[in-house]
């Protein structure tokens, strides 16, 4: 890949810019801000507004533990808060607080929670299985495009009860909404992509309040808070946040999952001895990917850290792409390894806003290494990863690879 090469010095880093990330190798950034600058202040730059940012491991976590002085209710991620706030601020789980939060969260969490999804597991676990055997009896693929594009985009479709005739459509403007393969892919796109997803959904909606089935958007448009159901509004602002996170984290992590084993046969040799729990490797997956670089907050309230007073209104932004290898908190953070316990990893994020969907997404990633354990013997990148362009997500778009299959576990009886 053309991995970046150049250090920057924190005067001239702009975390705003999706440039920097593409440009640059942040890890010496990172580890300075933590040793030296906690909080950081971003200046204005291009136009945007500056911001904070918070860089150590505790430091992010108290701040998600913080509903009082901290409100997610303007926006959650950079591209939103410079812009002014988020539209779906107060109907949308990730950017409402307070007790519509809670309810809201509720809500999704029956249909997302583990004895629910005991049925959508399996299916995974067949898809990924099915999906995985015939990659490596053809001896290659693309693994973004053929395995990791599938399975997170094909399980939430489910959930949602996308026709499988829309989901490459729904797969496209996803990969664009928050990101984009190319630099010729500009802001106006995405946001284009955004109400695309959007009016996608919208039209999803009247189609069920006329005819429900027994997905999740028939379950939201049946729901009500205080008494009062949900308005078309808040059912398909809470579609776009599930399609949105059901798709990209899970298939970024999945795309550096198979990169970085691929780079790294001991650990690999780990897993498929079975010498490592797959369990374990999962959160070391996770917290290694980082897929979801930031989150961001608002001051509520006057308040103080490391001695700065931040005011209301301020932008404040956590960074897991630095507190997920703070050595504070990892030893050796720099090495990826399969069987590191505790892993207290910031891939959900935290306190009231953590990732409703984690133990699906889990899954997910566990029922891929499973795959690869029984049905490999080992893989190897044989092109170009092709990074994503963000300042929100990291990951890359494609990864090629050929197979070594293992015999034995292809040869086995399929399970039911």
């Amino acid at each position: 890949m053309n991995a970046p090469t150049t250090t920057p010095s924190l005067e001239t880093v702009d975390l705003g810019d999706p440039a920097t990330f593409a440009d640059h190798d942040l890890d010496g950034f990172w580890r300075t801000l933590r040793d030296t600058a906690p909080l950081h202040w971003n200046p204005p730059a291009g136009g945007r507004p500056g911001f904070w940012v918070l860089s150590r491991h505790d430091d992010i976590m108290a701040t998600y533990r913080d509903n009082v002085n901290f409100t997610s209710q303007r926006g959650n991620v950079l591209v939103t808060l410079l812009e002014g706030g988020d539209a779906g601020a107060g109907r949308m789980l990730a950017v409402t607080d307070g007790p519509r939060h809670l309810e809201l969260r509720k809500i999704l969490q029956r249909v997302l929670s583990p004895r629910v999804l005991d049925e959508v597991a399996l299916t995974v676990r067949t898809n990924t299985r099915r999906w995985i055997r015939e990659a490596v009896e053809s001896g290659g693929c693309d693994f973004a495009e053929r395995i990791a594009s599938r399975i997170p985009m094909t399980t939430i479709s489910n959930l949602l009860g996308v026709p499988e005739r829309d989901r490459d459509y729904l797969l496209s403007l996803t990969r664009t909404a928050l990101s984009a393969d190319d630099e010729d892919v500009d802001e106006v796109d995405s946001e284009m992509a955004r109400n695309e997803i959007l009016m996608y959904f919208m039209d999803v909606v009247e189609e069920r309040r006329e005819s429900p089935g027994e997905d999740v958007i028939s379950m939201l448009i049946g729901s009500a808070i205080d008494g009062v159901p949900l308005s078309d509004e808040d059912v398909v602002l809470n579609c776009y946040s599930l399609i949105i996170g059901g798709d990209e984290t899970s298939r970024l992590t999945m795309i550096d999952c198979v990169r970085t084993l691929a780079a790294q046969p001991e650990q690999w040799r780990r897993l498929k001895r079975g010498e490592v729990a797959v369990e374990t490797a999962v959160d070391e997956v996770l917290r290694w990917a980082s897929p979801t670089m930031h989150f961001g907050r608002s001051v509520e309230r006057e308040t103080e850290l490391h001695g700065v007073r931040l005011r209301p209104g301020e932008i404040v932004t956590l960074w897991h792409a630095s507190g997920n290898r703070d050595e504070r908190v990892f030893a050796q953070p720099g090495v990826f390894d399969l069987g590191r316990t505790p892993n207290k990893h910031l891939a959900f994020g935290y306190g009231p806003h953590f990732c409703v969907g984690s133990y699906l997404a889990k899954v997910e990633i566990a029922e891929l290494l499973k795959a690869l354990r029984d049905f490999t013997l080992g893989f190897e990148q044989t092109g170009e990863a092709l990074p994503i362009r963000s300042n929100f997500l990291t990951g890359f778009s494609t990864m090629p690879v050929r197979f070594d299959p293992d015999r034995s576990g292809l040869e086995a009886p399929t399970e039911a």
